[in-house]
């Protein structure tokens, strides 16, 4: 099995803290760490020189056709965001597109994409001060302005740079499973995992107090015995808290609220729990905190659009093992 092909497009004037964001997650080789590797290419409308907005050089080693057989297709930024999209480009992405790779705007990427016509009637984002802009131009699109990351399936749009991040990781575990995901954001020394349904948008973190360290207490114990029933009254009350303050410090904290937040939490242990293990579904729903496989079966369906069973299927440890040694050769 040959490896996935990552396309990334560079262009003159891009940020390289923009270009830096797939290159992270798509462009080293870890498969010593048992992770995918990925045929990664940088891509520019022409191949050769282009200077980013830094004053640094980068030479572009690919042209616009070396996008034809890509897997994936990211545009990690974008300039020039009411100009028309140049021929050329918008048809690459168009192929692509209509070809089944995965096509991804992080940050204002999103322009691009909407300028090659692919977002209409669709949902996504951006960075959050250029949402009313994506929205005046292209009124056709469903922007949320409140989220990391928009996942429609054959289309991903992101947010800022740090959601970039974010949404680069969820493709990974999307594709390969929970637990690539956790080893590649562990080498990179990033967060695990954030939903992309989490606000773009968070208040300074809380200041180190006794308040604040029995508030993180409070959430480590939630984390560790996510199998348990989770009352809020009952975790405001561990983090020295009212349920109103406990509530409201949780929005400002996390950008959700505390119910998302634990449901999240006990997806992603029953996603490893699939993965790694041969344990019934009624069993994995007991130690994830869902009760039943009926209420795991709602929650999985609701949130990665797919059931446990067909997640175990495309993830479980065997699969992965199979995956990883095929990508490996």
């Amino acid at each position: 099995m040959t490896a996935p092909i990552v396309a990334v497009l560079a262009f003159d004037g891009i940020s390289p803290f923009h270009l830096s964001v797939p290159c992270l997650v798509f462009g080293a080789d870890r498969t010593k760490l048992g992770l995918p590797r990925f045929d990664f290419r940088v891509c520019g409308v022409e191949e050769g020189m282009i200077q980013t907005d830094a004053g640094l050089s980068i030479l572009v080693p690919h042209g616009l056709s070396a996008l034809d057989d890509a897997d994936i297709v990211i545009v990690p930024s974008w300039k020039d965001l009411e100009a028309p999209l140049a021929k050329p480009l918008k048809e690459v992405l168009g192929r692509a597109h209509r070809r089944g790779a995965l096509i991804v705007g992080l940050c204002l990427g999103t322009f691009a994409l909407a300028a090659a016509g692919l977002l209409s009637g669709r949902k996504a984002t951006t960075h959050w001060a250029y949402t009313d802009q994506l929205q005046a131009l292209h009124p056709d699109i469903a922007v949320d302005a409140d989220v990391l990351y928009v996942d429609e399936g054959d289309i991903v749009t992101s947010a800022g740079v740090a959601a970039g991040l974010d949404c680069c990781l969820h493709i990974v575990r999307a594709r390969y499973g929970a637990e690539a995901a956790l080893r590649l954001a562990r080498h990179v020394v990033l967060s695990p995992h954030r939903q992309g349904g989490q606000a773009q948008f968070i208040e300074r973190p809380l200041a180190k107090t006794p308040a604040a360290d029995r508030f993180t207490q409070a959430l480590d114990t939630v984390r560790a015995t996510l199998g348990q029933t989770h009352n809020l009254d009952r975790v405001a009350e561990a983090a020295g808290l009212t349920r109103r303050t406990f509530t409201r410090r949780f929005q400002k904290s996390m950008g959700t609220s505390f119910g998302e937040w634990l449901a999240g939490q006990r997806i992603e242990l029953a996603q490893r729990l699939l993965e790694a293990t041969e344990n019934s579904m009624d069993m994995v729903a007991f130690e994830a905190g869902f009760g039943s496989a009926t209420s795991l079966r709602q929650h999985f369906a609701a949130r990665l659009r797919t059931s446990p069973a067909q997640y175990r299927r495309e993830f479980s440890r065997r699969t992965g093992e199979q995956a990883m040694s095929a990508l490996s050769h």
